[in-house]
């Protein structure tokens, strides 16, 4: 049981700022789907085309990359491609394919995809899970190029993945295969060697290095998703080698007008309760909460202050993205694995995530000391928007100074009258 926390000096600064009544909402956005039993069939049927087949022979070794994004049905997509391998006589095997991510250790990426269900047992497949890396040639730009040594080794390579916009870059290619081969493939080394010339030029770089992965790399083919406003597989599509670099860039157009939002544009504090890894690469994406790492992609909910109240389990102390909020808690202070966080953050050269924002003892003091702080703003009346997670905002909560303006919003279903937020005698949310 819990023993009430005695209140230092800090938390008395804070005390009498009021935390205005919330209201629960539900957004509505487009659901097309695909049913989960159908995916196995669906892959099959589009490899089963004589352009992805015939590049399959007896005997063959073939990588298939699986990344550390909490990507939809990962483990299922992973076992049927293997699957379709294996039917064709030939040898899969699963390579991480994240970068720096997991650490930058082959056992933290190995993790990360068990994590995710992707297992041995489960796909049917050894993961070779390697940090080693192999030059393949250079770039257009006479740059060397790296990736996975297993994997530039085996007789063929099957890019899976996602496509959904990117954190912290515009251009044709972001999330997606180009970027998948770029910098997931590449692991530490390459990762870092594409990231050397910040996210400014990243729009270049992706399909710079991916381009000649392609042509350089023994790339068969890839097998993308693309996701709806609730991160359910809504789209799979297989693509050759050689139209990759003349097809993703519609499927990235197709990804942004499936992306949820915060349907009300401002407000004056955001409060996620959790961030991690599983949610976004930035802990939480910034196309929905607007907490950029650059100045090179825009989108999200504008606000002055960010309160994050805590880490979700799956992200094991990498708090990466904390660092755009304005607050946080004690509890999440005191879950950060900096040696899980740091890695990364110093591989791609941004550091803001990785910082450390102002530690309050509880939920409500984080709250708080945000709506404090706040300048120019109806402290009586403020607007709060708080969400559970920037991966799930179907279901969110608006302070009552939001009521009237959103009662009458044809995608927005108010499902409860205003309350005061229910806190523990630590001021912790139940």
């Amino acid at each position: 049981m819990k023993t009430k926390r005695e209140r230092p000096f800090v938390s008395q600064l804070v005390s009498d700022t009021k935390i205005p009544r919330m209201f629960k909402i539900k957004q509505h956005f487009p659901r097309p789907k695909i049913n989960i039993e159908e995916i196995p069939s669906i892959i099959n049927q589009q490899l089963s085309a004589d352009k992805f087949t015939s590049k399959i022979k007896p005997n063959m070794r073939i990588a298939i990359t699986a990344g550390s994004r909490g990507v939809a049905n990962v483990a299922l997509i992973t076992k049927s491609i293997a699957d379709f391998v294996k039917s064709k006589g030939a040898f899969p095997f699963v390579v991480p394919s994240m970068g720096s991510h997991g650490g930058a250790t082959a056992e933290g990426q190995r993790e990360i995809l068990e994590g995710y269900g992707i297992t041995e047992d489960y796909v049917g497949c050894p993961i070779i899970s390697s940090m080693e890396v192999k030059n393949i040639g250079k770039n257009e730009e006479g740059g060397d190029v790296f990736i996975d040594k297993h994997a530039a080794e085996a007789d063929g390579i099957i890019v899976s993945c996602r496509i959904k916009p990117h954190t912290a870059f515009r251009g044709p290619y972001e999330s997606g295969i180009m970027k998948m081969m770029a910098i997931g493939l590449g692991k530490q080394y390459g990762a870092e060697v594409c990231h050397a010339e910040g996210f400014k030029n990243m729009a270049k770089n992706v399909p710079l290095f991916g381009r000649a992965i392609i042509k350089h790399a023994p790339i068969l083919f890839a097998v993308a998703t693309i996701e709806n406003a609730f991160d359910e597989t809504c789209k799979i599509v297989s693509v050759n080698s050689d139209e990759i670099a003349e097809k993703e860039p519609p499927l990235l157009k197709e990804a942004f007008s499936y992306m949820p939002r915060i349907l009300v544009d401002e407000c004056d504090v955001l409060i996620v309760d959790q961030i991690g890894k599983n949610f976004s690469g930035d802990g939480m994406d910034p196309n929905i909460t607007g907490t950029f790492c650059t100045p090179y992609a825009t989108g999200g909910i504008k606000s002055q202050r960010v309160c994050v109240l805590d880490l979700s389990p799956e992200t094991h102390g990498n708090a990466i993205g904390l660092g755009y909020s304005s607050a946080t808690t004690k509890r999440v202070f005191d879950q950060l694995d900096l040696p899980s966080m740091y890695p990364n953050a110093i591989t791609c050269t941004v550091l803001g995530g990785v910082r450390i924002p102002i530690v309050m003892e509880s939920d409500k003091e984080a709250i708080q000391v945000c709506i404090r702080t706040c300048n120019e703003i109806d402290k009586e009346n403020p607007y709060i928007v708080r969400i559970p997670n920037s991966f799930h905002i179907e279901h969110i909560m608006l302070s009552e100074a939001y009521y009237d303006k959103v009662k009458d919003m044809p995608n927005i279903t108010i499902e409860s009258e205003p309350e005061y937020l229910d806190f523990n005698e630590n001021g912790d949310l139940w």
